[in-house]
């Protein structure tokens, strides 16, 4: 027997944009589709995640190679941090770019979790966004990236490179003072280029990576866990 709706006295149209309400009643025609379809983008999402994760573990890998192989001999040069750097750096513009990818299918998982799960779990709380139902059809019929580049690499360096940076960097510091024969500057030489020059690069380096990480911006990016309430909903 079909239940009487409170909304029996809407519109259609508003009925429609409702779809989460008595989302786990029997009787609700759109949750078996919206279920599919929800499935389809965790596994989407999921697959993404294991690209990044997957980037991340062989940025780890080789960098935690070229430190054992930097620190078993005073013969190895020092330079070879700075080669792992820039792999890091390589890494890292790579897991942006798949960042990117993952951060569409995260974003419709997250609708559908706002606007159809949480308001069929709880419909007093009402709708979060009342034009999701437009925005995800015109993301269906036009995907689209939505973040810059340099955020996603502030994303991914907030997360993971940036601490991988300073240890490669406090590395380099320690291997030149503890095995050089010369001061600093002139123990960072490398070839002909002078250590002083070496140094300065190094730190600019360095010095852009954080500003980028952690520069005040406005993000664009589907955010999944949300730190600053941790425990307030248990």
């Amino acid at each position: 027997m079909a239940r009487d709706s409170p909304d029996d006295g809407d519109s259609t149209d508003t009925k429609d944009e409702e779809l989460g309400r008595g989302l786990l009643e029997e009787n609700m025609g759109p949750s078996s589709a919206a279920a599919h379809l929800y499935r389809g983008e965790i596994h989407r999402m999921r697959f993404w995640r294991e690209r990044l994760d997957q980037t991340t573990y062989w940025a780890i890998v080789i960098m935690s190679a070229i430190l054992t192989w930097t620190f078993s001999s005073r013969e190895n040069p020092h330079y070879i941090l700075l080669l792992g750097m820039a792999a890091l750096t390589a890494f890292l513009f790579i897991e942006a770019r798949r960042y990117r990818g993952y951060d569409i299918w995260r974003g419709r998982v997250r609708t559908l979790q706002r606007n159809v799960f949480a308001y069929g779990l709880d419909p007093s709380a009402g709708i979060e966004d009342p034009n999701w139902r437009r925005e995800l059809s015109q993301d269906y019929r036009t995907p689209t990236i939505k973040i810059t580049i340099e955020e996603s690499v502030a994303h991914r360096l907030r997360r993971v490179y940036l601490l991988l940076f300073t240890i490669m960097l406090a590395a380099w510091v320690v291997r030149i003072a503890a095995f050089a024969v010369q001061s600093w500057p002139a123990s960072a030489s490398i070839g002909r280029i002078p250590g002083l020059l070496v140094t300065v690069g190094v730190v600019l380096s360095y010095l852009v990576a954080v500003v980028v990480a952690l520069r005040p911006r406005t993000w664009h990016s589907e955010d999944e866990l949300h730190t600053q309430s941790v425990g307030k909903h248990r």
